[in-house]
C-alpha cells in the first residue's frame, strides 16, 4: 500500500505561506484590512490539506479585524471633526474683536456720545434698586433709582451728567448697585457694556479681554451688542 507523506506539503505550505507575507509586508510595521485578507488568501491556497485552516477562527479572525479596522476609521473621523469644532470655536473667539459685550463688572468707560448703559442682574423682586456711579477718586457723581422691580435683569441708561448737572467726563467710571424687598436685600450683580480688544483659546477655553475689566470667560457674556 502506497503512502503519502505531508512532510513535505507542510514544509513547503509553511515556507510559501512565509514567503507570501514577506512580499506582502516588506517593510511595514502595519497592516491594514487588504493586507489581511491577501495574506488569509495566500494562507488557504498553501495550507496543509490534511490539516486545513479552522474556518471558526478564520471568521473570529476576520470579525476581529472589521472591529478594528471600524474603530480606526471611528478614531480618525472623529478628530476630523474635533479639529473642525476647534476651528470653529477660534473664528467665533475672533469674531468678539472690536464688538461690546454686556458682562459682569463695576469699571465702565463712557460712550462717544457721553454716559453709560448698563443693567442690573437681580436674584429675586425687588421694592427698591438703586445704582451709584463715582468717580476714580471714589466721589460720586450719579444716584440711578430703578424703583421697583419683579426681577431678572433691569436695564439703565445714564447720560453722563452728575447729580449737579454738570459733565463727568469720560472716566473710567465706578458703578455699584444695590436691591431690597422689603428691608430685606436682594442679591444684585452690576453688567456693563465693555468694547473686547483681544481673545484667547490658550487654555481650551475663550476668553476675552476689555478695559478696566482684564480677563473675561465667554461663558460671563450675557449679550453681544
Amino acid at each position: 500500500m502506497t503512502q503519502i507523506s505531508t512532510i513535505g506539503t507542510s514544509t513547503s505550505a509553511t515556507g510559501a505561506a512565509t514567503n507570501a507575507t514577506t512580499a506582502l509586508t516588506g517593510t511595514k510595521t502595519t497592516l491594514n484590512q487588504s493586507d489581511f485578507l491577501k495574506l488569509m488568501t495566500a494562507q488557504m491556497k498553501n495550507q496543509d490539506p490534511f490539516n486545513p485552516v479552522d474556518n471558526t477562527q478564520m471568521v473570529a479572525q476576520m470579525a476581529q479585524f472589521s472591529s478594528l479596522a471600524g474603530i480606526t476609521e471611528m478614531s480618525t473621523t472623529l478628530k476630523a471633526i474635533s479639529d473642525k469644532l476647534g476651528a470653529t470655536t477660534t473664528a467665533d473667539a475672533v469674531s468678539y474683536i472690536g464688538k461690546t459685550v454686556l458682562t459682569p463688572g463695576t469699571t465702565a468707560y463712557a460712550r462717544t456720545s457721553g454716559g453709560i448703559a448698563g443693567a442690573v442682574e437681580l436674584g429675586g423682586a425687588a421694592s427698591d434698586v438703586g445704582v451709584t456711579i463715582t468717580d476714580a477718586n471714589g466721589m460720586v457723581l450719579k444716584n440711578l433709582s430703578l424703583g421697583k422691580q419683579s426681577g431678572g435683569t433691569v436695564n439703565y441708561d445714564w447720560n453722563g451728567k452728575t447729580d449737579a448737572g454738570e459733565d463727568a467726563g469720560t472716566g473710567p467710571f465706578t458703578v455699584s448697585v444695590t436691591a431690597a424687598n422689603g428691608g430685606q436685600s436682594v442679591s444684585a450683580t452690576n453688567l456693563v457694556w465693555a468694547p473686547v480688544q483681544s481673545v484667547s483659546t490658550a487654555t481650551g477655553q475663550t476668553v476675552l479681554t476689555a478695559p478696566g475689566l482684564g480677563e473675561i470667560p465667554a461663558s460671563a457674556i450675557r449679550q453681544i451688542g
